[in-house]
Parts: C-alpha cells; structure tokens; sequence
C-alpha cells in the first residue's frame, strides 16, 4: 500500500448523510476479487443516469471544479453491508483520506486495512469544512497522520487513530506487511526463548 503520513489537497465535497456501502459501490459491480478498476463505478448511480448511462452534471464528482484526494462527506458515511469493494472503490478513485462526524465501523475497519485513512471530526468542524470548500474549491486541507491533524485556513482540529494502524498507514503495512517487518526481532525472540528452554533442560 502507499504510505500516507502528510496529505495537503484540495477536497471534493459530498454533503450527503447515511452514504451506504451500495451508494459507494453498487452490488452489480462486486464481480472482481481484483482491487483494481472499481474507481471507474465509485457512485455509479450518482454519476451516471441508471437508464441513458449518461453522465450527470448535477453530481459533484462530474463537477470539474472540485478535485483532490480528500472526500468530504456528510455524518454516518459507510453504513450498509460490510462489502470492502468500498473502500477499493475510494482507494482506486484516488481518494486517501474521507472525512466525516461518523463512520460506520466495518467501513473504518475495512478503509484502514486497504489504506485510507478515514477522519472523524466535530459535527461543527464538518460543516465549517464543507461551506468553505463548496464556496471555494481551490482551499488546501492538511492532513497529518503522525500528529493527527486536519487543517484548513489555519483551523485545526484532532482526530483518533488506533496506534497499531497509523504505523501500518505511514509505512503502507498491510497486516503481513507488518508481521513481516518485525521478522528479525521474532527471529531473536525464537533464539532467546530456545536457548532458556535448552538451559532449563
């Protein structure tokens, strides 16, 4: 995975709440067990007019005035089934970070195991967020990962990362990523812990 550790972009804002995981990414398009391509069908039907497939103007992701590698979402984003093609879905698209007031938790979960880092923040820093990029796209969020930080126009507020997660996402570990970075110290750990059991003996 990439690694994520400073992330200064502009954001794309989506002010809808309750976005299910069928929003994100439509069943009929969970066919692949490949992470790559599900950006093209991220918001299929928002994107798109279900019966012509012609493009819709009025969404924001069509809106070429808005762009960056941050969505900004309304409250309970992720909800709906655990499918995590969601958050391949993202990820493919070219967002590293999602922010909102609350995630469904099997979507964080998912989000974090496959490298975007979702941003819980104040239902009141969520809506200053989303009037000021909406008013005027061009705005620079800051998002750092190792000081758990998200800024814009010189407005900071923290969030939470579990510790275990934030090394995996500034190294881009997965979980096998990790076991196997810590294989010299288990190595050691192995050796010492035979050498006791030889002693004992």
């Amino acid at each position: 995975m990439q690694k994520l550790v400073l992330i200064k972009s502009q954001a794309v804002p989506l002010p809808s709440e309750n976005i299910d995981t069928d929003q994100i990414i439509p069943a009929r398009f969970l066919k692949s067990i490949s992470k790559e391509g599900f950006g093209e069908n991220l918001f299929r039907d928002w994107r798109y007019n279900v019966h012509t497939n012609e493009v819709n103007p009025d969404f924001v992701l069509n809106n070429p005035k808005y762009s960056g590698e941050i969505l900004v979402a309304g409250n309970n984003f992720g909800c709906g089934s655990s499918r995590e093609h969601a958050a391949w879905s993202l990820t493919d698209y070219g967002f590293k970070v999602v922010v909102s007031s609350y995630f469904a938790d099997i979507f964080k979960g998912n989000a974090l195991n496959n490298g975007l880092l979702p941003v819980k923040v104040s239902e009141e820093y969520l809506k200053d967020l989303m009037e000021t990029i909406t008013g005027n796209p061009s705005t620079q969020i800051t998002v750092d990962v190792e000081k758990q930080t998200i800024s814009f126009n010189q407005k900071t507020e923290n969030f939470e990362l579990d510790s275990y997660k934030k090394i995996c996402l500034m190294n881009g570990y997965d979980d096998i990523d990790f076991l196997i970075s810590k294989k010299d110290a288990i190595k050691a750990f192995e050796q010492k812990t035979q050498k006791v059991y030889e002693q004992e003996l």
